[in-house]
């Protein structure tokens, strides 16, 4: 179960208004809430829904066949975090996701990736009727200290990329078009992109995205995504023109970010695989990865291929996971295996109103040479940091997963 915490999540990295919204009147808020699982947390996300405020889903990284998979939500009353709906799952999840649906007009959907991509509907008592019975694990929270309702969980179906067979290369990842919320695209280590309609369930498109396995995948736009593999690279595909792709960044090309002639037989450097994408949503030029095992970010502008923006280096152990602010342009998370979460102000690296064809260039050189930026806020767990989302619909919170526990965090 989980609490309250004490004193304030995040501590100024930087003298001035280091871009904490925390208000004077609001004092007697807490600033972290806490959840213990029974099990090891991988995969964790937020709802989107605007009627399901402080509501999560998280699901376990066991070992084993049989899985777990939770939605647990803030009471704010009591300032406990509680789960009020638990439903087994085969293997464990690489990711959780809400539909991108803020404003409820679609059913409360909720997917997962492992084997394969399985959409689950949650019912609420009113609706219950209408939901066919599922053979499966469709299990509700005895525990769920909630108001009155409780939801159940109903497997509305389970999506496999290959037509051959009932085997399927594991998804590695998935990302919910929230801009066209029929479209998932999945990442899978078959080195394919899968573009799947949901309401029809059925493969609208699949691509042999990478030469190795792909990583991550993450849209930007209706019709347009990009992905990251153990290849090295970062590629991003238009649905209207799916022979082609635009490799835009390598990590054996040039990696510091001063140079782009890795295709030089001598000055080559072997490609480090790239784990994590993030696609600023506020401005789709821009976007991040991490490196295998590496502590540095890389963020890039798509205008410029090759040449990062930026890299951020003050990570001290590898770098988990990132998240753009979803209310902001020019700010970004970060949490690694250092156990730290750092807020990040980009504005000063040229993702502001930046002319001039080599601009990004000036600014990653001109940071390179003052010894790099600084987060402007940092937040230390109790364990290495696995997981991390942004809240959407409440630009104010940030979710973290590290061990057992799930914390949020207010900015």
């Amino acid at each position: 179960m989980g609490g309250a915490g004490d004193g304030d999540a995040w501590a100024d990295q930087e003298q001035g208004n280091g871009g904490g919204s925390r208000g004077g009147g609001e004092a007697k808020r807490s600033e972290i809430y806490t959840y213990e699982a029974a099990w090891r947390i991988y995969g964790m996300n937020w709802s989107v829904r605007r009627d399901k405020k402080y509501r999560l889903a998280i699901a376990s990284l066991l070992e084993q066949l049989a899985n777990r998979v939770e939605v647990v939500q803030l009471d704010e009353a009591s300032g406990d975090i509680a789960p009020v709906l638990a439903f087994d799952h085969q293997y464990p999840p690489t990711k959780t996701m809400f539909i991108p649906d803020p404003h409820a007009l679609r059913p409360d959907l909720l997917a997962t990736s492992a084997d394969h991509l399985r959409i689950w509907r949650i019912t609420s008592p009113d609706d219950v009727e209408d939901a066919a019975p599922s053979g499966n694990n469709s299990v509700r929270c005895n525990g769920a200290g909630g108001a009155g309702q409780q939801p159940g969980v109903e497997l509305r179906c389970e999506l496999n990329g290959n037509r051959n067979s009932d085997y399927c290369g594991p998804l590695t990842s998935f990302d919910w078009n929230d801009a066209d919320p029929r479209r998932i695209g999945t990442s899978s280590i078959d080195t394919t992109c899968t573009i799947w309609d949901v309401e029809r369930e059925a493969v609208d498109t699949q691509l042999i995205a990478h030469d190795k396995e792909v990583y991550d995948i993450a849209w930007g736009g209706a019709g347009v995504f990009a992905s990251v593999s153990a290849d090295g690279s970062v590629r991003v595909f238009d649905l209207r023109d799916k022979e082609h792709s635009t490799i835009i960044y390598e990590s054996g090309s040039g990696g510091g970010g001063g140079s782009n002639s890795g295709s030089g037989d001598g000055g080559a450097v072997s490609p480090m695989p790239l784990v994590r994408l993030g696609w600023n949503k506020q401005d789709p030029r821009y976007m991040a990865t991490i490196i295998m095992d590496s502590p540095k970010v890389v963020v890039l502008d798509i205008r410029y291929p090759t040449l990062p923006v930026v890299e951020l280096h003050r990570h001290h152990s590898p770098v988990n996971a990132i998240a753009w602010a979803p209310h902001s342009s020019c700010h970004i998370c970060t949490a690694g295996d250092d156990s730290q979460a750092l807020i990040w102000d980009l504005s000063s690296m040229g993702t502001g109103s930046n002319g001039g064809g080599n601009g990004n260039g000036n600014a990653a050189a001109a940071a390179a040479a003052e010894g790099g930026l600084d987060p402007i806020l940092a937040y230390t767990a109790g364990a290495e940091i696995e997981q991390l989302q942004w809240s959407a619909t409440q630009p104010d919170w940030v979710a973290i997963a590290f061990a057992n526990k799930l914390q949020i965090l207010r900015v």
